[in-house]
């Protein structure tokens, strides 16, 4: 058997090759033993629309039965930000999801989400990882009949529960009842029939149960959401665009024209609307690549702002701490104040679609108002792949400073939180940072509009070589 190791967002793997019942059996284990440990006694699972999913969860149901655990098995596919939820709303001990969020089709695999509704702190993934056995048990497991007869299992309507939690913090009816004529595409994720049930009035796109997601990963970004795209900017009725990934935790808009809307635009939408419209007040935190025009913008509401490294969980372990208005990173997963501490891209979909309803307005004009206070913004990535001994080669030269321009443009200054960050003025940067596990080297640049934005990305791509 192979160590099985999770990622900065649980463990994933490819099915039937090392994401087999198995290994679930093994990874299961490991968890319920190390719950046992901390004297945890209910935790609430749930699966997405991937391929076997309501196996691997049964299956992990029984381990968690064998070790004497009382499980909340979710009825139907779930989002993972309806699991965190419904962590909080049984006063569970953990949460489980099995899913692969945006990868491709035919990975699947296993998070791991804490009391307070959020991702598992890095040091008890690891202390899981340590009590993963070798070998899967090879004793007898029970039946779902019987833990269920035992007192052991409880099936719980974990959309059910979200949705009320939904009703209960938006107002739905200035919503349905406004200029907003929404297309949502679900990629065949685990959000769709949210979304129906809210808006029955909503062009759907790719909103049935198709584990396969017709071969393309379910990442709500532009590359893979041209048919929204097309859709918006063909028809003049149709004004908003929203998408999720595969389990819903992440977020991709486009505005009335089909165009796309980063999430460093959307944190600058949530960030006005939090403090400027519903007055409230509280922390920002952003991961390192999300654009410095959120600092702009906090500092003129007089607000304080963290930068952390890259990865959600850095966020999360602020706002389980702190009073945190608005957190998020450049990927697609964001949060705020008033909600679990969790990414939940249905949720802040609705609180933009709010945000206009409230004030009459297209997410085009919205973005001007941000513009008005920070000025223009325009972002983009690229991810070239190039062999691992270059891309270390490269991290080297950032770390010895030897890149004192890209091309033409003069580096100002560097920071360097996760990767390098090169500024060439206040408004226009690029940031360099290597893929921990592919020979991937990432390349960000934000610049007030997107023709220098590409010319940023040309140097910088010139200079490295």
């Amino acid at each position: 058997m192979t160590k099985i190791k999770f990622g900065t967002d649980g463990w994933r793997a490819i099915i039937a090759q090392e994401y087999t019942v198995d290994n679930v059996k093994r990874v299961a284990e490991g968890t319920a033993l190390w719950m046992k440990t901390q004297g945890f006694k209910k935790v609430v699972i749930g699966h997405d629309c991937r391929f076997a999913g309501k196996l691997f969860a049964e299956t992990t149901t029984k381990i968690m039965g064998l070790h004497g655990i009382k499980v909340h098995l979710a009825q139907g596919f779930v989002s993972t930000p309806m699991v965190s939820l419904g962590v909080v709303k049984t006063k569970s001990d953990l949460g489980i999801v099995i899913t692969a969020s945006h990868n491709p089709p035919s990975y699947n695999g296993f998070k791991l989400k804490s009391s307070y509704g959020g991702p598992s702190i890095p040091k008890d993934i690891a202390a899981v990882e340590a009590l993963i056995p070798d070998t899967h048990t090879s004793e007898s497991l029970p039946s779902l009949d019987n833990m269920f007869d035992e007192g052991l299992l409880n099936y719980i309507d974990l959309e059910g529960m979200y949705i009320s939690h939904v009703q209960e913090n938006f107002d739905l009816d200035a919503i349905r009842n406004s200029h907003i004529n929404l297309v949502y595409d679900a990629m065949y994720g685990a959000g769709q029939n949210v979304i129906k049930k809210l808006f029955p009035q909503a062009t759907l796109l790719h909103c049935d149960d198709n584990p396969s997601f017709r071969g393309q990963a379910p990442e709500p970004i532009h590359k893979n959401l041209k048919e929204l795209s097309e859709t918006l900017a063909n028809n003049s009725t149709l004004n908003l665009g929203l998408a999720n990934d595969g389990d819903a935790d992440r977020i991709g808009m486009y505005d009335e024209n089909g165009n796309f809307v980063d999430s460093h635009h959307l944190l600058l939408l949530l960030l006005l609307y939090m403090k400027k419209y519903k007055e409230m007040d509280g922390k920002v935190i952003i991961t390192f690549s999300v654009t410095d025009k959120m600092k702009k913008l906090a500092e003129h509401f007089d607000l304080d702002i963290e930068v952390t490294k890259i990865g959600f969980k850095y966020i999360a372990e602020i706002m389980i701490e702190e009073d945190v208005l608005v957190g998020g990173e450049e990927s697609g997963g964001l949060a705020t104040k008033g909600h679990i501490p969790e990414r939940d891209g249905i949720w802040m979909g609705l609180l933009i679609m709010e945000f206009m309803a409230k004030t009459k307005k297209s997410i085009t004009e919205l973005i001007q108002e941000v513009y008005d206070i920070v000025g223009p913004l325009a972002f983009d990535r690229d991810d070239l792949h190039i062999d691992n001994d270059k891309k270390w080669a490269i991290m080297d030269h950032c770390k010895a400073g030897t890149y004192k321009a890209m091309g033409e443009y003069k580096v100002q200054k560097v920071e360097n939180i996760d990767g390098y960050k090169f500024y060439f003025s206040d408004d226009e940067w690029v940031m360099i940072r290597p893929s921990g596990t592919e020979p991937v080297l990432r390349v960000y640049a934000q610049a007030p509009n997107m023709e220098r934005v590409k010319a940023l990305l040309a140097a910088t791509h010139d200079t490295l070589g």
